[in-house]
């Protein structure tokens, strides 16, 4: 089903899907970073199951009229998606302060937000991935000012229907990050993947963490974390 690498990220790899012009195969690896590469391990299966998680909530989402790169899961491990021109923009939706914003702006950890607060981050490994404005955006990247509107609002109805999802699950969505990218026409559509890599996800009960952050912080099986996730969203399907 896939013919050439094209493109080797921290999570996955990216190969050119054999004879489907235009489609593209993802392979989930079961390496997982963290403080931009410079916490690194392996976890066995780690791929299978963001891979099958990713699938679940692109299936959701598809199901309530967002449009994704996401065609179908393969295997355990791989899934057929639309090639994209990817845009060279990290979104960051927050819905509670967590993560690096409580000490960057003065806020006191688990702070709801009123509203929900959009970041950009510029895409690029040597930088470190910064922070950066809308008119930052404009200049790094090819994005007009219409599309940074159209992503801000993508990104807005993706959380609500995040929120939606794993709070039937009683989970919290606290803040995930999303990537968009371009099909051939122009149209902007939701890529890469949803997946505790890239949502912070706390139990509504406990208030554990059920993300990437036990790997971030030593506190959990990152495994077992990844497979709670897993079961609770086939029990809801």
């Amino acid at each position: 089903m896939k013919a050439e690498l094209l493109y080797e990220g921290k999570a996955k790899q990216v190969y050119q899907a054999q004879g489907e012009s235009g489609k593209l195969v993802l392979s989930y690896k079961n390496d997982a970073t963290a403080f931009n590469g410079g916490k690194k391990d392996s976890f066995e299966g780690k791929g299978r199951l963001n891979n099958e998680i990713s699938s679940l909530i692109f299936n959701e989402l598809h199901a309530k009229g967002i449009e994704t790169h996401f065609i179908e899961r393969l295997n355990e491990t791989e899934q057929l998606v639309t090639q994209t021109e990817i845009i060279p923009l990290e979104v960051v939706v927050r819905n509670i302060a967590a993560g690096s914003i409580p000490k960057r702006l003065g806020i006191e950890e688990k702070t709801p937000f009123e509203k929900p607060m959009i970041e950009f981050f510029y895409k690029n490994d040597e930088l470190g991935d910064p922070l950066i404005n809308d008119e930052h955006a404009l200049y790094l990247s090819n994005v007009t000012e219409a599309e940074i509107k159209e992503i801000k609002e993508l990104a807005r109805k993706i959380n609500t229907h995040l929120i939606d999802i794993f709070r039937s699950i009683n989970i919290s969505l606290v803040d995930f990050k999303l990537e968009f990218g371009r099909k051939s026409g122009g149209t902007i559509i939701l890529a890469d993947e949803v997946s505790p890599d890239t949502c912070r996800l706390w139990d509504r009960t406990t208030g554990e963490n059920l993300d990437k952050d036990v790997f971030r912080k030593g506190t959990g099986d990152l495994i077992e974390v990844y497979e709670e996730i897993l079961k609770r969203l086939e029990a809801k399907a």
